[in-house]
């Protein structure tokens, strides 16, 4: 297994990592056997960098990643997030305040049956309050022992720096993929100047990089992609024909879209650490050979022309949820 560091304090990830939130529902009928199956099976490859989140089947997710890597905790760099949160009425919700800081972390760590959180994301900026008071609440838990690094999760340049300042931010995680390029004019010169680590989730474009999924074919009632703008009848049209430059170059690398893609992530910097998620090891398996997969310079000029900053049609979430990301 290859490896990379995260942050100016040195936090060691397998430079692949599992994104587990596809195991609750997200995308389809859950298979909890599967999921935790995969789980262990990325352990015995060598991936050692598990991400969850509280909301994340409303705290079912780090439940089951806790029954998973129960036995096998030192082999784990263990992820969450909090302040993404749904109300009783199914609402979304907001929060970083200091008490709720406290409180989420708490509650994490009963639900994954760990004593230490490796690296705990604030999941969205809240704008109602301060960030400054939300690092300081997440710092504490640094000094408690609680957590070992702190991470932020689709926030702007301005946040990312005030947040730096309270107390060294090891990671950004942020949607990265051939698809949304976004990041690449303002947050990752930001990060890389203050010596932040960039984790790149859904690097698979939420599985439409695969080459499995066209049209709409194939989702089932309650697949949250449903409800995605680049899914719709509207858009999925020009985004096939975006992923077929995808699939041409892939063929002629002797490897599939999938891997073609995380490999042009992980071509994007060594301080880039992707975690394509997946709920079965069949997937996983075949994401983990991208790291053999080799891009020439010829192949990333050719592949960054097919996908321009901006070239894929429609938002990558749905109208509210985009209000919630660049805070």
């Amino acid at each position: 297994m290859e490896y990379r560091t995260l942050g100016a304090n040195g936090l060691k990830v397998s430079a692949l990592g599992l994104g587990c939130m596809g195991m609750s529902g997200s995308y389809g009928e859950p298979d909890e056997a599967e999921s935790i199956a995969t789980i262990n099976r990325a352990l015995d490859l060598g991936i050692s960098f598990i991400d969850t989140a509280d909301i994340y089947g409303n705290g079912h997710n780090e439940e089951l990643v806790g029954r998973a890597i129960k036995g096998r905790r030192d082999e784990v760099v263990l992820a969450t997030k909090f302040g993404n949160l749904v109300r009783p009425d199914g609402s979304r919700a907001i929060r970083g305040s200091a008490d709720y800081v406290r409180s989420a972390c708490e509650a994490s760590l009963k639900r994954l049956g760990v004593e230490t959180i490796d690296l705990y994301y604030q999941h969205r900026v809240d704008p109602d309050t301060p960030i400054e008071e939300t690092i300081g609440a997440m710092a504490e838990l640094v000094a408690a022992g609680k957590v070992r690094h702190l991470g932020l999760s689709e926030a702007a340049p301005a946040t990312i720096r005030r947040a730096h300042a309270v107390h060294p931010i090891t990671a950004l995680q942020s949607e990265y993929s051939l698809w949304t390029r976004d990041h690449e004019k303002d947050v990752l010169p930001t990060v890389r100047e203050l010596g932040i680590g960039f984790v790149a989730f859904s690097p698979l474009g939420r599985g439409f990089l695969t080459g499995t999924i066209k049209r709409s074919a194939g989702f089932t009632d309650g697949d949250t992609r449903l409800r995605h703008p680049r899914f719709t009848a509207d858009n999925i049209g020009r985004n096939e024909q975006l992923a077929a430059s995808l699939d041409a170059l892939a063929a002629e690398k002797r490897c599939t879209p999938a891997q073609a893609a995380i490999a042009w992530v992980l071509a994007q910097g060594g301080d880039i650490v992707p975690i394509p998620g997946t709920k079965r090891r069949k997937y996983l398996e075949e994401n983990i050979d991208a790291l053999d997969v080799r891009l020439t310079a010829a192949d990333l000029r050719r592949i960054e022309a097919a996908f321009p900053p901006g070239a894929a049609a429609g938002e990558r979430y749905p109208e509210a949820m985009m209000k919630a990301v660049g805070r």
